[in-house]
């Protein structure tokens, strides 16, 4: 006998239950298929909606299948735009729950939007067995926040270029990735956040060209095919196990880039692949006239979260890439459009937010919120929930304001460097509630950041329109590749000023594949349909920009050093700063100039836990300056310089214990400069400065 739970295809004795939701259909059937290109189904089970339908749960019990078997449905019912249905069963429809996805080699977006039978070329569901796999004990790291350093990073275009040395394979997979973890595991990150590895839609992109990052998803529940380097059904499905389990090993977390607030399924003339075909008004935020859908993502649909079905399956998923496939986190794109109800308006407390933070099997889960959306709701400093942490752009852009010598921006810059409390601080938490990154997917790379002024995205098939204008950046007197010894230093050195404040101030740092190594896009801040080589992570920059490399290394080594019986944290300076005593300094001290004009920052303090002083200067005026360093007492004998961005390699980072004692009671803080002066190594408590 055929039951409405669980929701999806599941093994049973003898076969498999299917459940699928919808309200208003008149007739679903169940297709299998021998093949994923079969135009025709190898056998048709009609669901009987007077016995094999329980509420909106439409259920059947099909003996004989087996893990592996690919399948899909057929949902019959008015096409009436008007009311909001859009039954089309001449389209094959993916199950909303599969765990697996398949594409026939000629799959085609455009027959699921045209009328007629797509059945040859459509995306198809694959029954999964989620008790075959070995996790060898296994589980999800749960590493605390104070402890994580994140690097967002794209399957494909990791080990996709010929450089990386993956055999052809496996290039631009899951197992391609695997390869890699010697050298994540050297960098000292302890998080990969990939870009969206749900089933996506590649085709949903302009002509001639492909969804590389994926924010075009068709299934929650499925890895993409696309990413495993073996052609059978579930072969994503274990290589991306594989992956995780290799990664966990590592003592590397895995966070997924989860797209919940749009699905590639479009406006209204887009194509039938699964959500519309079942039950489009549950699924989608609708206007006012049925026939239009609200378009807060950008992309033509909104997915309507906070409806008790989509909650549902929203929570449902996040629970299934946690307990089934031991993920250890997610960052919501667009996060703050599952804080709308059905007409669009903003909830005080939104269902599916208080779903997911409340979720046990959830508990422990690092939840990131990109905490805004494309209609202009702007949450970033008070997302609902008690645990979430976000994205801070505001640390991006003061960031880039101050180091590109923009006027008005000391103030702004100091304040991200504690920990953003302008934005934070009433909330009452840990300082880690905000992500701090100066570059991600989305918009320039570091490299490009300090050798572009102006946006270059005309590959992209929208004469440049696309993307913002507002990139902050500074182009450091070239606009892109030069020979000019004097511009690629500076650019080093504005890289370097970068990294070390994302990885000292307080909060999570974060920083994208290839950072490290300065990768470029060539200007483009909107790469998103960019497939090539020219997007992917080059492996020679490795050793063109070793010292860049070399200095990552240490920073991030530093940060995470801590004293194995105190539990100290040694070097992450401002992150202990900010709980403790600080003092704000300019070139004299006690005396820091918070004027427009201003373009430096000295901040000074001790780090009570450890018995450690530190002196952190940023100048990013266009000449030296002088600073006044505090007298130090209590016996010490010097300051140490472990820092000084404007020293040539290797002298601009010292190796752990190797700082260089400083002379003197002033430093000179060479121009677009940052430097990190120490005194004390170890538990003691000297008197403060």
């Amino acid at each position: 006998m055929s039951t409405s739970f669980p929701i999806g295809a599941t093994l049973a004795a003898g076969g498999a239950n299917f459940s699928i939701y919808s309200r208003s259909a008149e007739k679903i059937e169940l297709l299998f298929f021998d093949r994923v290109d079969d135009a025709r189904p190898s056998r048709v089970i009609p669901i009987d909606p007077l016995t094999s339908r329980s509420y909106h749960y439409w259920h059947v019990l099909a003996p004989g299948v087996h893990a592996g078997q690919i399948y899909g449905f057929r949902a019959y019912g008015p096409f009436a735009p008007k009311r909001g249905l859009r039954f089309d069963p001449g389209k094959l429809l993916l199950d909303p729950y599969g765990r697996a996805a398949v594409l026939p080699k000629g799959y085609s977006r455009e027959a699921a939007r045209l009328p007629g039978d797509n059945t040859a070329t459509a995306m198809k569901s694959v029954v999964t067995d989620p008790r075959a796999y070995d996790w060898e004990g296994d589980l999800p790291l749960q590493r605390p926040w104070s402890r994580t350093i994140i690097y967002e990073m794209h399957v494909r275009g990791f080990t996709a270029h010929p450089s990386s040395g993956v055999a052809v394979s496996k290039r631009g997979t899951y197992a391609g990735l695997v390869e890699k973890i010697p050298y994540l595991k050297q960098l000292g990150i302890t998080a990969v956040e990939l870009l969206p590895v749900f089933q996506f839609d590649a085709h949903d992109a302009p002509p001639g060209r492909t969804n590389y990052w994926g924010y075009s998803p068709v299934g929650f529940f499925a890895p993409h095919q696309a990413y495993s380097s073996c052609e059978e059904p579930l072969g994503a499905l274990d290589e991306f196990r594989g992956m995780v389990k290799a990664l966990h090993r590592a003592g590397i977390e895995i966070i997924l880039d989860v797209v919940f607030n749009h699905t590639a399924e479009a406006g209204h003339d887009g194509p039938t692949q699964c959500f519309r075909g079942l039950d489009n008004p549950t699924y989608y935020l609708l206007q006012d006239d049925r026939s239009q859908y609200s378009n807060f993502a950008g992309t033509g649909n909104t997915l309507n979260a906070n409806h008790p079905v989509v909650r549902r399956m929203i929570v449902d998923s996040l629970r299934y890439w946690v307990t089934e496939m031991h993920v250890d986190g997610f960052r919501f794109d667009l996060a703050s459009i599952l804080a709308r109800d059905s007409s669009g308006v903003v909830l005080a407390n939104p269902p599916v937010l208080w779903d997911i933070e409340s979720d046990p099997a959830l508990a422990g889960t690092k939840m990131i919120a990109e905490a805004w959306d494309a209609a202009g709701l702007y949450q970033v400093g008070n997302f609902a929930g008690d645990s979430w942490k976000e994205w801070n752009d505001r640390f991006r852009d003061d960031i880039r304001d101050f180091f590109r010598g923009a006027e008005d921006s000391v103030a702004r810059a100091a304040d991200r460097l504690v920990g953003s409390p302008s934005i934070y601080a009433t909330r009452e938490r840990e300082p880690e509630e905000t992500i701090n990154f100066v570059a991600c997917h989305d918009g320039f790379t570091l490299n490009d950041l300090v050798s572009y002024n102006h946006k270059h995205n005309e590959e992209n098939g929208e004469h440049n329109r696309d993307g913002t204008n507002e990139n902050r950046s500074w182009n450091c007197g070239v606009e892109g590749p030069t020979d000019d010894p004097a511009v690629e230093t500076l650019r080093n050195r504005q890289a370097k000023n970068f990294f070390t404040v994302v990885m000292l101030s307080a909060g999570v740092p974060m920083f994208v594949m290839g950072d490290e190594v300065r990768r470029s896009q060539h200007g483009n801040n909107n790469a998103y349909c960019q497939d090539d080589e020219t997007r992917w992570f080059d492996w020679s920059l490795l050793a063109k920009h070793e010292d860049l490399l070399r200095f990552v290394k240490l920073l991030i080594e530093r940060r995470l050093m801590r004293d194995v019986e105190h539990e100290y944290r040694r070097a992450n300076l401002i992150q202990v700063l900010r709980d403790t005593n600080y003092t704000w300094h300019g070139v004299k001290l006690n005396q820091q100039d918070w004027s427009p004009a201003s373009h430096s920052i000295a901040l000074g303090g001790e780090l009570k836990t450890e018995g450690v002083l530190a002196h952190i200067i940023m100048n990013a005026y266009w000449e030296p300056l002088e600073f006044e360093l505090p007298v130090l007492k209590d016996g010490r004998q010097h300051w140490r310089c472990w820092i000084d961005t404007a020293l040539d390699p290797p002298n601009e980072i010292c190796e752990r214990n190797g700082d260089e004692p400083v002379v003197g009671n002033t430093y000179r803080a060479a121009a677009r400069s940052v430097v990190v002066l120490i005194s004390g190594e170890g538990p003691s408590s000297p008197s403060s400065i």
